[in-house]
């Protein structure tokens, strides 16, 4: 058998150190996909849990209120969700009704994400807000909440529902115009009583 060089030996080992860096890098980003996955897996335990997402470019700053541990205005990665915020937010806070927000649906810069609280006797206190209250965040209105603005019934809330979540969300109630059956009044009523 020919003996190799000093030439052959130090090709051979970068060759070696290339492979095991190349090894290295695509183990350590398995893990994080992993991770990553496995918050979203759990159920309905990943709030509050820790989570990555890797930036595809961009931010949306949204404001988490409501039944959190920590509310506030928070920068969040382009294509992270609503469960993301809540967790950044520091998770739920007991007595926090998750059930009643989309917890999948994707964040739009400028929206606000509110985690409702269980009213006393287990009823939401989302669904209880009157119109004196001030106006109705676009990312979490119900249907019901819908209908209390004039000119919305419920075929039209319905259509706004879906078209919301079709877009994963909503950073501004003119977007609504491309929702068919809503025409300049309506949008009128519905600029004065919805936010993003």
């Amino acid at each position: 058998m020919p003996e190799m060089g000093w030439n052959q030996v130090i090709v051979y080992a970068a060759v070696a150190v290339a492979l095991l860096l190349v090894g290295a890098r695509a183990i350590r980003g398995e893990g994080a996909t992993q991770s990553s996955f496995a918050s979203a897996s759990d159920g309905g335990s990943a709030v509050g849990s820790s989570f990555s997402i890797s930036g595809s470019g961009g931010e949306v700053v949204v404001d988490v209120t409501g039944a959190v541990r920590d509310p506030g205005v928070y920068r969040m990665p382009a294509g992270s969700r609503v469960n993301d915020a809540v967790a950044r937010a520091g998770g739920a806070a007991p007595g926090a009704e998750l059930e009643a927000i989309n917890l999948a649906a994707r964040l739009a810069d400028g929206q606000q994400v509110v985690v409702p609280r269980r009213a006393p006797g287990g009823a939401s206190t989302a669904g209880v807000a009157s119109a004196d209250e001030g106006p109705i965040s676009l990312g979490t209105a119900t249907v019901e909440q819908l209908e209390e603005i004039e000119g919305i019934g419920p075929v039209t809330a319905g259509d706004i529902i879906e078209f919301r979540d079709e877009h994963g969300g909503l950073s501004s109630v003119d977007q609504l115009d491309q929702v068919p059956g809503i025409g300049p009044a309506t949008m009128d009523s519905l600029r004065s009583r919805l936010q993003p």
